[in-house]
């Protein structure tokens, strides 16, 4: 960032996130090149619906590309990750129940109004 300006890339990452695989689009390894294309191109897709995908999948993504990890991998580190999440949620839904169900008075309860 120059001067309160975001940089061209700076830019593009915080709008579609695409630039971040143009690196590998300019590989000499063909298999490389074809799989920035396919996840810029599912990336994409996702920005089409207005929704933006999180870091992480960014990070699985290039990891990906990279030949670090497959498809396969991806898609089961994806899951595990999404069901932790999930957890996490149920927990924090279940202590904040717990937290107002708590703080209310049992004679007040029966009229609904909290302490």
């Amino acid at each position: 960032m120059k001067d309160g300006y975001l940089e061209l890339d700076d830019y593009c990452y915080k709008t579609n996130r695409l630039s971040v695989f143009e690196k590998y689009k300019k590989s000499d390894d063909p298999q490389v090149r074809e799989r920035a294309e396919t996840w810029g191109c599912a990336i994409g897709l996702q920005a089409v619906d207005g929704l933006t995908v999180s870091d992480y999948l960014i990070g699985l993504a290039c990891k990906n590309i990279e030949g670090k990890i497959t498809s396969e991998e991806v898609d089961e580190l994806l899951s595990r990750h999404s069901e932790e999440k999930r957890k996490h949620k149920n927990a924090l839904n279940e202590y904040e129940t717990y937290i107002r169900v708590d703080s209310v008075d049992p004679i007040e309860s029966k009229m609904g109004r909290p302490i």
